[in-house]
């Protein structure tokens, strides 16, 4: 549902007026003009290498525009000058929090706010003044607790804290949810739409039709760097969006039936603590050739550990991983990609690539000693570079340049990369963790095509997503984590969103029953 039409007489706090930007040949921004009014919540929707990341930047001033004026409250704001940005009211939380883990929530919100030359800070003050707006916002957070021990939820409310500390009046939220799990993504455009009622205006990033739905007033459609469209909520629909985002009509691919071959992977009796995740508790489980296995689960319960050891990062406490019947030689990641195991990590930025290197070094990174792209010990970079050059066009991973840094690539397109990576590198087993994490439709369906196509040609999938649809569309078996421990198995035909919620919760006696169900059709 949208939200309720806001009354007359709204009063316009920001304007953006011929945003013109390029990096190099690229053209991120071309002549962009948009507008927020008080207490408004404006969606900004676009697919992956939009631009929406790059002009919220030029208007926080991290970037310079090289045409252009941002207006705030009718004053123009000087260019390239984040502090002046600040200094009138513009507050910004990004995708990848920057915050620093060892100090705690009262040290990060106070920082940069206080001239160095100051004898002492003033704690209390700060402190009486944080309560007052976690309060008023209904952002509840603990001063002294350390930012390393906080959720990821948690450290999102620091960051919107941060920027009410400074006396934000105009709050930008880039792709606020991407690493929200679905409840606390619904608690975050809850405290949002009450933070607008009191006169906060907001323009956050999205590709997410159903948030942008549900929490925007007004939606701003950006493609190839342009304005395309414009439309009040209550007066579209998420088709519309979705076709105008891409301009194309979207329809994501079917999964056709499954023809389960060869046992590819088992795993016996695991357990595992720490590194920094959920314990595993006893996790036992069969993929096959050609079928998808979806985990499904609350944040928190085990799936990063569970990606990790079968990724090669974390060997077992207890227990083992075998491909086709024999153990693995050693439990890291070279013996797992050696095993023909291609991972889609759920971290891109911290496990998927290495920022500073340049593109075709990470498509060749984990195949740099293969004969294709080495020879004697010399990297063949014109081969390297040959390869990546396909990829790029193959997988539409758009704004990269071969020779190019990937840190300058959008959260989107390092997905796509990374998924080209595995795919050309054809593994019979993949991990898939949140593959299609910050992607917008059109880049969700070609994610979800690539796996079903590589189901089809005999790769077993491990596919571990918090998105429940995600799992029921591309799974053959659906298991439920639950603090460590995996769920029976039901088959996704017979997958609803109650039945996943129940074993989500640890409610497993409707699967059990379906396991017995299953099993005992098998046998006749």
């Amino acid at each position: 549902m949208s939200r309720p039409p806001r009354g007359a007489g709204m009063t316009r706090v920001l304007e953006l007026d011929g945003i013109t930007k390029h990096f190099g040949s690229t053209l991120a921004n071309d002549n962009v003009s948009l507008h927020l009014e008080r207490g408004e919540v404006v969606a900004l929707l676009g697919e992956n290498g939009a631009g929406k990341t790059t002009l919220m930047s030029i208007l926080f001033g991290h970037y310079t525009a090289d045409a252009g004026e941002v207006r705030v409250e009718g004053q123009a704001l000087p260019p390239g000058k984040s502090r002046a940005a600040i200094r009138a009211g513009v507050g910004m939380v990004h995708q990848h929090f920057a915050l620093a883990a060892n100090l705690t929530v009262l040290e990060n919100v106070m920082t940069g706010t206080e001239p160095l030359w100051r004898p002492r800070s003033d704690r209390f003050a700060a402190r009486r003044r944080l309560a007052d707006l976690s309060e008023r916002f209904g952002l509840p957070v603990d001063p002294e607790a350390r930012v390393a021990d906080l959720s990821v939820g948690e450290r999102q409310r620091v960051e919107i804290l941060k920027a009410l500390y400074n006396e934000a009046r105009i709050l930008i939220l880039d792709e606020p949810t991407a690493v929200l799990t679905t409840q606390q993504a619904e608690r975050l455009f809850a405290t949002l739409r009450e933070m607008a009622a009191k006169g906060l205006s907001i323009i956050f990033i999205s590709h997410k039709l159903n948030e942008v739905m549900s929490a925007s007033d007004r939606v701003v459609v950006l493609r190839g760097g342009r304005v395309v469209a414009e439309r009040r909520t209550r007066d579209t629909s998420k088709d519309e969006l979705a076709e105008l985002m891409v301009g194309r009509a979207v329809e994501r691919p079917r999964r056709p039936p499954a023809h389960p071959g060869e046992l590819l992977l088992e795993a016996r009796e695991i357990h595992l603590s720490g590194h920094g995740g959920a314990a595993l508790n006893g996790v036992s489980f069969r993929l096959r050739a050609g079928e998808t296995l979806g985990i499904i689960g609350v944040s928190g319960n085990g799936q990063t550990t569970l990606a990790g050891v079968v990724s090669g990062l974390y060997p077992p406490d207890v227990g083992s991983l075998e491909i086709r019947g024999a153990p693995l030689p050693r439990h890291d990641v070279a013996s797992v990609i050696d095993a023909g195991i291609g991972r889609i990590p759920e971290d891109r930025h911290a496990e998927g690539v290495l920022g500073d290197m340049a593109t075709w070094e990470n498509v060749v990174l984990e195949r740099l000693w293969s004969p294709e792209f080495s020879r004697r010990g010399i990297v063949r970079r014109g081969a390297a570079r040959a390869a990546t050059a396909r990829l790029l066009t193959d997988y539409d991973v758009r704004g990269a340049q071969v020779d190019g840094r990937v840190r300058l690539l959008s959260g989107g397109n390092m997905q796509k990369l990374i998924l080209g990576r595995v795919m050309e590198s054809y593994p019979s087993i993949i991990v898939a963790a949140q593959p299609s994490r910050g992607l917008d439709e059109g880049a969700i369906a070609g994610v979800h095509r690539r796996l079903i196509e590589a189901r089809e040609q005999g790769a077993g999938i491990l596919l571990i997503s918090e998105d429940l649809d995600e799992v029921i569309a591309l799974s053959d078996r659906i298991r439920a984590i639950v603090g460590g421990r995996l769920s029976p198995a039901i088959p996704a035909e017979r997958a609803d969103a109650r039945l996943l919620g129940l074993m989500m919760a640890g409610d497993w006696a409707t699967a059990e029953e379906i396991e017995r169900q299953e099993e005992a059709a098998h046998a006749l």
